[in-house]
């Protein structure tokens, strides 16, 4: 019973958390720095790179451009965080196809 209950108190935090994110249209009208101008820096960062996905979001408590980037002869891609407002990188890791897998996995979760 226990559980029961503290799974449905984490999923309402969890959903509460999710519904107070500010929308891409707020987070672009705060941004300083154009997506092209973030795509630059980032794609500078990464020898070849081709970008699959990009986004606008706040994260680690900034609002960023989030770049998923990939590079010929490899399946791993590399997320590059660029600071909407400075253009500074913030981030740059490197996801194997395992990695990606987990993070889409729990970004469906978030979703649901």
């Amino acid at each position: 019973m226990f559980g029961l209950a503290l799974g449905m108190v984490l999923g309402f935090a969890a959903a509460a958390a999710f519904a107070a994110q500010p929308s891409e249209a707020e987070l672009m009208k705060r941004a300083k720095i154009t997506k092209a101008e973030a795509e630059q820096i980032a794609l500078a960062k990464v020898s070849r790179g081709i970008v699959k996905s990009a986004e606008i979001e706040k994260e680690k408590g900034r609002i960023v451009w989030s770049f998923d980037i990939a590079q010929p002869g490899t399946h791993d891609i590399t997320e590059i965080l660029v600071d909407a407002k400075t253009g500074e990188i913030i981030s740059a890791r490197t996801e194997s196809p395992r990695d990606q897998a987990i993070e889409a996995a729990a970004d469906k979760k978030l979703t649901r």
